[in-house]
């Protein structure tokens, strides 16, 4: 990765931020995005989850309202270049912005990742809504127009667009290799309670597909890594439990453990792999 410039959105906590490392260690220089929209907590929850560290909506709120520049400065003091960049990517004229200001500092993107996610709790059930919800989970709401087009905007239409401005940039500077990697998630087939996050993830999976099929002849390899279970904060003790006994490999996973696919997907060593989805969960969902 010596000398490639890496952009990866949602890089502020949990698994973006580890690829940025990962990237960064191999010598990549990583430039990277994230978003700190309204939190459903009060700050001073959100300090408390932090403090005590214990996984549950509040923590996972609580990682998504940190800034990035932390991560940036870490990866400079340890000798690569890196970059932060707070942009709401909801918003379709930010995306040309984005790139100008990545090439502005680093250079031209060689490997793109999109993991940026927006994620409410959606149901069709009426009943679930009405239930008590397990300690430690947010809010579950039902299906409006309002949730379904915050997921599609930031979760299949911000990743299109960006892969869409990466492309054209590549050609315009007549480019020979290049590398997409984009986030989704083992439940993308179906999600009880979160629906309409699955389906922006599955409609991305498909732009993905999409997109390794007619980018191939120039050079550039387009895959999905779908994660399982991954304890970025979301995840209470209880259920880190009882996922850890349902996992193959015996444990949740680590932001860490996708990181290392993601960074492989984008090596010289996945250069025949194209279209493709990898899941990276211990085992919790396995390809058919």
């Amino acid at each position: 990765m010596n000398d490639r410039v890496v952009l990866i959105t949602g890089a502020n906590h949990g698994i973006g931020a580890a690829t940025a490392r990962a990237f960064a260690a191999r010598g990549a220089a990583v430039f990277m995005t994230y978003y700190r929209g309204p939190s459903p907590h009060p700050a001073g929850d959100l300090a408390r989850a932090r403090a005590t560290g214990v996984g549950g909506d509040r923590l996972y709120h609580a990682m998504q309202q940190q800034p990035a520049e932390p991560i940036a400065a870490e990866i400079v003091a340890a000798g690569s270049r890196a970059a932060a960049f707070e942009v709401d990517l909801s918003d379709p004229a930010q995306i040309p912005a984005l790139f100008d200001r990545c090439e502005g500092t680093l250079g031209p993107v060689d490997v793109l990742v999109n993991n940026h996610t927006a994620c409410i709790l959606e149901t069709f059930d009426p009943d679930r809504v009405a239930e008590a919800q397990p300690e430690g989970w947010g809010e579950v709401r039902l299906v409006t127009a309002e949730g379904i087009d915050a997921h599609m905007a930031v979760n299949a239409r911000a990743y299109a667009l960006l892969m869409a401005e990466y492309v054209a940039r590549y050609l315009a500077r007549d480019a020979s290799w290049g590398r997409i990697v984009n986030v989704s998630t083992d439940a993308a087939h179906a999600h009880v309670a979160n629906v309409s996050y699955a389906a922006s993830k599955h409609a991305i999976e498909s732009y993905s597909r999409s997109a390794a099929a007619e980018l191939g002849r120039y050079g550039i390899t387009v895959n999905v890594v779908a994660p399982g279970p991954i304890q970025t904060g979301y995840i209470p003790p209880d259920l880190e439990i009882e996922i850890a006994a349902g996992t193959p490999l015996g444990r949740v996973g680590r932001p860490e453990d996708v990181a290392d696919v993601i960074l492989f997907l984008a090596s010289d060593q996945a250069r025949w792999l194209t279209g493709q989805l990898l899941y990276v969960g211990g085992g919790w969902r396995m390809s058919q």
